[in-house]
C-alpha cells in the first residue's frame, strides 16, 4: 500500500512539473505576440550563412554585438579568407582576432532608444530561430511610439526596422477593436516599396536569422559534421561486439 502511494505521489509530481511546462509555454507565447512563422533555416548551407553573416554586419551590428564571437572563426566556419572577413565583415576596423563588438556603447543606445541594445550571440537559443525570423518581418509604422516604429510579435519594440530600405515601409492592417477597445494588428501592407521584393526579403531575413543561429553555438557545425562519423563508429563497434559475443558463446556451447 505505501509503495502503490508512493508511485501515486511520483506519478502527480510528474504531472504537475508536465502541466507547468506547458502553462510556461503558454504564456511565452502569449508574450511573444502569438505565433511564429516556420524559419526554415539549414546550417549546412554555407552560402546561406555568408549571406547571413554579410547582412547581420550591415543592417545589425551597428547596434547589435556578438561578444562571444571573434571575426577569425567567423571566416573559419564559414570559408572565408581573412581578407574576406576583414573588408566585407569587419567594419570596426579591428583586428581578425578581435570578438564582434558594436561601436554603439550603451550611454549611446540609451540616448537614441531609451534603452542599450542586447547582444546577440545567444538571441537564438533563448528566443528560437522562428521567433527571429518573425520578429524581422513584423515591423510596420507606428508614430505612438519614439522611434516611429512597431512590432506585432513585440509589442512596443524600442528599435526601428533595420531592414526596411530592403522590406519598404509596412503598414498594419487592424482588426476590430477588442473589448479592451484596442485594435489587433492582423496583417501588413507595404505602402513604399524597398529594394527587395517580399520572396527575396523573406530569404534575406532567412539567412540572418540562419546566422545567428550559427553564432548561438558555432561548434553545431563540426559537431553536426562530426555525428555522422560517430554514428558509423558505434555501428562498427557494435557489429565487432555481437562477432565477439557469438565467439565467445560458441565456446561456452
Amino acid at each position: 500500500m505505501t509503495n502503490m502511494l508512493s508511485k501515486t505521489r511520483a506519478l502527480a509530481s510528474r504531472l504537475a512539473v508536465f502541466a507547468a511546462g506547458l502553462l510556461l509555454s503558454a504564456v511565452a507565447l502569449a508574450a511573444g505576440g502569438g505565433n511564429v512563422q516556420q524559419a526554415g533555416t539549414d546550417l549546412n548551407d554555407k552560402a546561406s550563412l555568408q549571406r547571413g553573416a554579410g547582412l547581420y554586419m550591415n543592417y545589425c551590428s551597428g547596434c547589435h554585438s556578438l561578444k562571444y564571437l571573434r571575426y577569425a572563426r567567423i571566416g573559419e566556419d564559414l570559408g572565408l579568407s581573412e581578407e574576406d572577413v576583414q573588408a566585407n565583415l569587419n567594419f570596426n576596423g579591428g583586428k581578425i582576432g578581435d570578438h564582434v563588438i558594436s561601436p554603439m556603447t550603451a550611454a549611446m543606445g540609451v540616448a537614441a532608444f531609451g534603452k542599450a541594445p542586447p547582444d546577440l550571440s545567444v538571441i537564438s537559443r533563448v528566443r528560437g530561430s522562428d521567433w527571429i525570423y518573425t520578429y524581422l518581418k513584423s515591423f510596420y509604422l507606428d508614430e505612438s511610439r519614439p522611434v516611429g516604429w512597431n512590432n506585432k510579435l513585440f509589442a512596443n519594440a524600442s528599435m526601428p526596422n533595420p531592414l526596411w530600405e530592403l522590406q519598404g515601409l509596412q503598414q498594419p492592417v487592424y482588426g476590430k477593436k477588442t473589448a479592451t477597445g484596442e485594435m489587433p494588428v492582423e496583417g501588413f501592407t507595404i505602402s513604399q516599396a524597398g529594394s527587395q521584393d517580399a520572396q527575396q526579403f523573406d530569404q534575406s531575413v532567412r539567412d540572418i536569422t540562419a546566422f545567428l543561429e550559427y553564432a548561438g553555438e558555432p561548434a553545431a557545425l563540426k559537431r553536426e559534421s562530426l555525428g555522422v562519423w560517430v554514428i558509423l563508429f558505434l555501428v562498427f563497434l557494435a557489429f565487432l561486439a555481437w562477432l565477439l559475443k557469438n565467439e565467445y558463446w560458441q565456446d561456452v556451447h
